[in-house]
């Protein structure tokens, strides 16, 4: 197992809790020898992802984050608060790799995005609380490929 992927929903209620339950999970994967995290680069739960695998790198410099977005990010990031912008900016500046789905937004890049996640991952760490979700269907896609699942959605 050398690949993850990070789904999760937009809007979740960060928590020292959740946040050190996922800082705990990602270190588990690296024991488990993944290196290489592929982040779909939306706000909420993904934006915590690749900030702690940035957080992360500094006590463990073999691990690589990969950011799969689905358009590019001036597109991506047009309906985002200026705070949100700014913290999606520096994430795609620290990446180890940013790859952009579709040259515009289109009414399937998110959808297609999250299938190529997948495609690309041995696990899946997510947040999921709402199985009719673009979240759900990507835990669905995992669920079908038979990888492992972390939810990390504690209800």
């Amino acid at each position: 197992m050398k690949t993850c992927c990070f789904t999760g929903h937009r809007i979740i209620k960060i928590t020292p809790e959740l946040v050190q339950r996922l800082r705990d999970t990602i270190v588990d994967m690296i024991g488990r020898g993944v290196t290489n995290f592929y982040n779909g680069g939306a706000i909420g739960f993904d934006m915590l992802c690749a900030e702690t695998v940035i957080a992360l790198k500094a006590e463990h410099s073999d691990i690589k984050l990969h950011m799969l977005l689905p358009c590019p990010p001036e597109e991506h990031a047009k309906r985002w608060n200026k705070a949100q912008v700014v913290k999606y900016k520096e994430i795609l500046q620290v990446a180890d790799s940013v790859s952009v789905l579709s040259e515009h937004y289109t009414e399937d890049c998110m959808k297609q995005r999250n299938k190529w996640l997948v495609e690309l991952a041995d696990c899946c760490i997510c947040y999921c609380n709402n199985p009719r979700s673009g979240t759900g269907q990507t835990v669905r896609m995992a669920k079908d490929k038979g990888i492992d699942i972390i939810n990390l959605f504690s209800g």
